[in-house]
Order: C-alpha cells, then sequence, then structure tokens
C-alpha cells in the first residue's frame, strides 16, 4: 500500500477533507477523554474481562488520539484509517456485542455494533483511495 493519494478533483478533495474532519471527530475526542478520564476506561476495560486493561487503555489512547490525529491531517493516512478500522472491527465484538446482554440493552448495543461497522467500512475507503488532495499526503504527491 503506497501512501500516494490518487488523482482527484477539487469536489472530491472537499469531501475526503470533510469526511477525515467528521471521523476525527469521532475518535480525537474519544482518545483525549480516555486520557483525562484514564483510572474510569480501565475500570471499563476491566469490566469487560479484557486482560491488562492499564496496557490496552494506552493502546486505545495510542489508536484513537494518534491514528485519529492522523487522519485528519491526512498524513500516512491510508495506514491510519487501517489501523483504526481493524480497532474499530475488533473492539465493536468485545464493547457492543448485543447477542450477549440483557435484552433491555439489546438495542443500544446492537446499533452501536452496526454503527462500528459502518464505521469500519467508511476507514478500509480511505485505506484503499487515500485522503485526497488536501491533505499532507496529497501535498507529498504533487
Amino acid at each position: 500500500m503506497n501512501n500516494n493519494t490518487l488523482p482527484t478533483t477539487p469536489a472530491q478533495d472537499a469531501m475526503t477533507l470533510i469526511g477525515r474532519v467528521l471521523i476525527a471527530l469521532l475518535f480525537v475526542p474519544a482518545g483525549w477523554g480516555k486520557v483525562a478520564g484514564f483510572a474510569g476506561t480501565v475500570g471499563y476495560i476491566a469490566s469487560k474481562g479484557v486482560p491488562l486493561p492499564e496496557v490496552c487503555a494506552a493502546i486505545a489512547i495510542a489508536i484513537e488520539l494518534g491514528l485519529g490525529l492522523l487522519l485528519l491531517v491526512g498524513w500516512q493516512a491510508r495506514w491510519a484509517a487501517l489501523g483504526l478500522a481493524v480497532f474499530t472491527f475488533v473492539i465493536s465484538f468485545i464493547f457492543h456485542n448485543y447477542w450477549a446482554v440483557p435484552a433491555d440493552q439489546l438495542g443500544a448495543q446492537r446499533l452501536n455494533f452496526y454503527k462500528n461497522m459502518a464505521i469500519a467500512g467508511g476507514l478500509l475507503a480511505f485505506a484503499a483511495f487515500g485522503a485526497g488532495g488536501w491533505s499532507l499526503d496529497g501535498r507529498r504527491r504533487t
């Protein structure tokens, strides 16, 4: 996977920029929130039976904040999007396992699970096609 973006039109560049901003709006504040509430994050991760919750919380912060910012500015965006897609896919089975929750949580957890699948799909599109011309990767191409 090379980091160059495909040739794009100004409309495509605008749409990819807006898409990157909207996806980063999900991940960057979530990562920052985990930094600010580290103990709570660790507790939540531990409540799901995940081993080494402190390490997992640090990894989640690095992925959400670090890769989210890389995607936002469009630097190494294909790799950042791929990392975020894999992360989102994996955590969905742990934290939104709607098939194993009480009936009163079923609807919300199923909705969150499928929203995460859709987010992973959008991230895979960025991994496949790049960040567009209005990105650091796009600037390197020219």
